[in-house]
């Protein structure tokens, strides 16, 4: 039991630096997801505060953001003098579940979910908050929700960046080169990272890949990302978004014109976001959903079905 109100049932998903946990608020007789911190190993006393405060910035970065689009984060609470996050629990694959289930996403279905966290990251970005981690494992595919999640090292403006741990936080083939190169960092930032996530939901792999991390760093710093061969209509988005110099990529606007013309020509309409979030009751599990933009029907025929992992037949 977390703060004497949230018992945690069972394990969600693990990360860099945290654990997300099913839980269930006994108070409001709901289900949460709480996420737990985990140090690494070895870590002084003035690293354990730093990761605590980066952990707490992750709550007050999410707690101003209202939008369908984004996680809702209900509480901070401390337990054995460390902070745990408690926020909606969104029963969903991951964007990086899902093609690698499936395989790389028809154009028209990357374009309809790069439209909708296109739209959450610019609210984000009205609020002045930058997410810094955008990818795959951080875009979340619900029956009716595009969901971004996982705050983490989000920076608010006028805060100052927590980079005394002097770990290089983030995915590698995600994390863009001026970050690597020491640059400020902007809303340019995010819309890197969200070039490099459409390149994957229709490529099936990241734009940089190498042996090791380093490898990967050293690609994404230096070298031109390997031309998309199944973007399609998208190739241009992408291609604009992964410009290395912040001042020449495509802006949220462009990007948002180019997408919402994919579909255009596609003859698919502009995806409605939802103008409130829907009530987390919902205990279906999420492989026995199908995600597309008619309920019920798969959008492509090339849409394998697979067994989910509770053994139910489902089109993905």
């Amino acid at each position: 039991m977390i703060g004497r109100r949230y018992r945690l049932l069972s394990p969600v998903g693990r990360g860099g630096m945290g654990m997300v946990w099913h839980a269930h608020d006994v108070l409001l007789d709901r289900d949460v997801a709480v996420k737990e911190l985990i140090l690494p190993y070895g870590l002084d006393n003035a690293g354990r505060q730093i990761a605590h405060r980066r952990m707490l910035r992750e709550a007050r970065s999410a707690g101003r953001l209202t939008h369908p689009g984004i996680v809702t984060v209900h509480d901070v609470v401390e337990e054995d003098g460390r902070p745990w996050i408690v926020m909606e629990l969104v029963r969903a694959w991951s964007l990086e579940q899902a093609v690698r289930q499936s395989g790389p996403l028809p154009v028209v279905q990357a374009a309809e979910i790069g439209i909708r966290v296109l739209d959450a990251l610019r609210h984000a970005h009205a609020a002045g908050i930058l997410h810094r981690d955008i990818k795959p494992g951080n875009v979340l595919l619900t029956s009716d929700r595009v969901v971004l999640t996982d705050f983490g090292i989000a920076a608010i403006e006028g805060d100052v960046t927590i980079t005394q741990t002097g770990l290089l936080m983030g995915s590698p083939a995600y994390i863009p080169p001026e970050r690597l190169s020491g640059q400020p960092i902007g809303p340019a930032a995010d819309l890197w990272s969200f070039g490099a996530t459409l390149y994957a939901a229709v490529e099936g792999r990241p734009p940089y890949e190498g042996p090791d991390p380093v490898a990967v760093l050293g690609a994404v710093l230096t070298q031109e990302p390997t031309k998309p061969q199944r973007a399609g209509a998208l190739r241009p988005v992408i291609e604009g978004l992964l410009r290395k110099n912040p001042a020449e990529r495509l802006t949220v606007d462009q990007v948002m014109e180019m997408l919402e013309a994919v579909l255009r020509a596609h003859g698919a309409p502009r995806p409605r976001t939802p103008e409130t979030l829907p009530s987390p009751t919902d205990s279906t599990p999420a492989c026995c959903r199908r995600w597309s933009r008619r309920p019920g029907r798969c959008p492509r025929a090339s849409w394998r079905r697979r067994r989910g992992p509770c053994g139910c037949r489902t089109t993905l």
